[in-house]
């Protein structure tokens, strides 16, 4: 597996929790605190989220990317009919079940 280390998104990095629902020492649930997450390659920005690890209007990660920000295009080349590469389908909330919310087929 070809993985390389990235600025976390869903803490930009901070390592503290962005929202401070705990308490504003609160670590970032994503990686752990560090300001760094492990991403496989091929990647791209999370179409989902728009590559900020948050869920769409929520103070939650990413359901797509899991706050990461990006998602693995390994064996994915062509963009997905149903969400046309947005990884929402039109008048939907919920991630593309055709492409799980990736963009890609």
């Amino acid at each position: 597996m070809l993985a390389e280390q990235m600025k976390c998104a869903f803490c930009n990095g901070k390592g503290k929790d962005p929202f401070e629902l705990l308490s504003p020492l609160s670590k970032c649930q994503v990686c752990n605190g560090s300001g760094k997450v492990t991403v496989e390659k091929p990647n791209k920005e999370c179409s989902f989220c728009h590559g900020t690890g948050i869920h769409r209007d929520q103070r939650l990660t990413c359901i797509v990317c899991g706050g990461k920000g990006v998602v693995c295009t390994k064996g994915l080349s062509k963009t997905c009919p149903d969400c046309n590469g947005t990884g929402v389908p039109p008048g939907d909330y919920l991630p593309c079940t055709t492409c799980d919310g990736i963009g890609l087929v």
